[in-house]
Formats: C-alpha cells, structure tokens, sequence
C-alpha cells in the first residue's frame, strides 16, 4: 500500500503571507489599477492543511493571489468547527474545511454559508483507519467497543468511518470516538489512550515513517468512494459585500487547482513550503497520496455529502445542497 501523509493541521498560531509586491513602486499601474477595483484587497484565510488544500497552497506559493491583487495572511485551522466560528465572528473572510461540518452548521443555522468551490475528492489511500503495528486489531470487527480517534465530533472523518463499519456490518454505536488533534493521534496511540486513527494525509505519511503504523482500512470504499471532502466557503454576506474580492479569490484559487491537478512536484513544493512541522519535509512528501482537485462546483457531487450526512443520522432531514450554492 502507497505511504501517505497529509499536511499537519494542529497550528495555533498564525503565519502571515505577505503576499504583495512590497512597496508602491514594486506595482505596475495594471496590478495598482486591479487592487483599486477590489473592495478589500487584504483577506485572512483559514485553511486545514492537509493535501486537500493543496490548490490553495500552490496559488499561495507561486503567486497567483498577487497577481489578482490580493494579500493573504493565512490561518492553519485545527478543524472546520474551529473555521466556522471565526468565520461567523468576522475574523475569518475565507475558509476551506470539510463539507460535513459545513452542511451541519448550515442545516443548524447557525451561520449561512455559500461554497464557493470545490478543493478535493477523495482518493484511495487518502484517508484510512490506523493501529500501531502490534496492535492485536487486525479486521474492522475488531473495532467494537474500541476508540476510536476523529479530529472534531461528527465531522467527515467520521461519516468516513461509519460509512465503511456499516458495509461490514458494524454499527458505529459500538465505537467509542475519541475527539483528537491530528498532531496528537500517534503520540495518544503510542501510549495507548487510542486503539485507533483517522488520518489524512500528509500525517498519513508521516505516522508511516515515523512510527510504522499498519492500515486497518481504507476509507475509499463503498457509499464513500471517491468522496468530496473538502471546500472553499464564505458567509453570504461577505460574498454580497465582496463580489469583485471574491472573483479574483476564484480565478487565482482555479488556477492553483488546475495545477494542484496535473503537476505533483508543485503540490509537493507548496506542502513543504507551508508546512508548520519539520517533520513533514521532502521525505514525506515524496510519498503522500493525493486527492484530485477539481475545478468549479459540481451540486449533484456535494450532494452525495448531504445524502450520505442523512443515511448516517447526522442530519435529521434531507437537506439540499443549493441552499449552499445560490
């Protein structure tokens, strides 16, 4: 099986990019004329970083922000829960997280968000369920009246799992998840507070190579296989107030993507150059798994999360996904 890793995601603290030509002089008129044009050319962006935002971190790397106009100060979030609520606080103009914490906040009403683009789906590999590599688990029926680690209650990771213990009949009430930090998931299982991990890359990877996890299963499969895991959201006021922003948001965000997409060498450059650990360097990535990362919105694919958010009891009614895209 392909070692994996995905971009740790456990930062408190901020780091600000810089993302502007410098000084006045440093502007041609066409880049001082498109800022003029933007009604707030300065954005705090709060990103989980894990391979499924590697779009962003490609545009941020080579550019493409600047180019439209745009510094960034970018925020690593420890979980979409965490982004929502900045979001809906006013510190946050942009977030990229999972869908289902997302949809769950939507469908609560406690925000009302729009989603504004896609940032992965799902790949073989990507996300998987892992033991220490003398742990006595070595099939899912094992898991009963295990823990089980997820980074935030209820979230997609979660929805992963239950997912696949119900196609192996499992009931996900059986397992007792335990809410952890992905930074912290193999030092907890290390010392036996967990007997399992949800993880993403690039801690995939490195738990790998650091600890020689073993894969008890892979998430791709089944009611979740090539699943829409993550996007890029705003508050629907803030779209309204910010039409132009949002705009040269996207083209350099679609461009990232389309990169992210078609030139590994370049997410791996991005992941490194991001990263907030040491220990995610040119080893790690070199081996993580990617996830696709697709241009626009496809409704009918985000509304497979909703379905699947239903089937699983996370959303006491059907919920369309329009509401999120008008």
């Amino acid at each position: 099986m392909r070692m994996r890793r995905r971009l740790l995601a456990t930062c408190s603290m901020v780091i600000s990019v810089t993302l502007s030509a410098g000084c006045a002089n440093g502007l041609d008129g066409e880049e001082n004329s498109a800022q003029a044009a933007l009604e707030k050319p300065n954005l705090t962006i709060s990103v989980v970083p894990t391979v499924d935002s590697a779009g962003f971190f490609v545009a941020l790397q080579r550019g493409l922000f600047t180019a439209q106009g745009l510094h960034i100060t970018y925020v690593p979030s420890t979980s979409s829960a965490n982004s929502i609520t900045g979001q809906t606080s006013g510190r946050f103009d942009i977030t990229e997280g999972n869908y289902v914490s997302y949809i769950e906040a939507q469908a609560r009403k406690s925000a009302d968000l729009r989603i504004i683009a896609e940032a992965s789906i799902m790949q073989q590999n990507a996300h998987v369920i892992y033991t220490l590599p003398d742990s006595p688990i070595r099939i899912l029926s094992q898991l009963a009246g295990k823990r089980v680690a997820v980074n935030a209650p209820f979230n997609v990771d979660y929805l992963l799992d239950a997912s696949v213990l119900v196609e192996h009949g499992i009931s996900p009430a059986r397992i007792h998840f335990r809410i952890v930090p992905f930074s912290r998931m193999i030092s907890e299982l290390q010392h036996h507070q967990i007997d399992a991990a949800t993880l993403p890359e690039p801690f995939a990877s490195n738990a790998e190579l650091t600890v020689g996890v073993s894969a008890l299963t892979d998430l791709d499969q089944g009611a979740t296989q090539d699943f829409p895991i993550a996007g890029y959201v705003v508050t629907r006021a803030w779209s309204e107030k910010h039409p132009r922003t949002l705009a040269a948001f996207l083209r350099a965000l679609e461009q990232g993507q389309q990169i992210a997409d078609t030139d590994r060498g370049s997410v791996e450059r991005a992941m490194e150059a991001y990263r907030q650990y040491d220990n995610v360097g040119p080893v790690t990535a070199a081996v993580m798994t990617l996830n696709s990362y697709p241009l626009g919105i496809d409704p009918t694919r985000l509304q497979r999360v909703a379905n699947v958010m239903f089937q699983f009891g996370l959303l006491r009614q059907k919920f369309s996904i329009q509401q999120m895209l008008n």
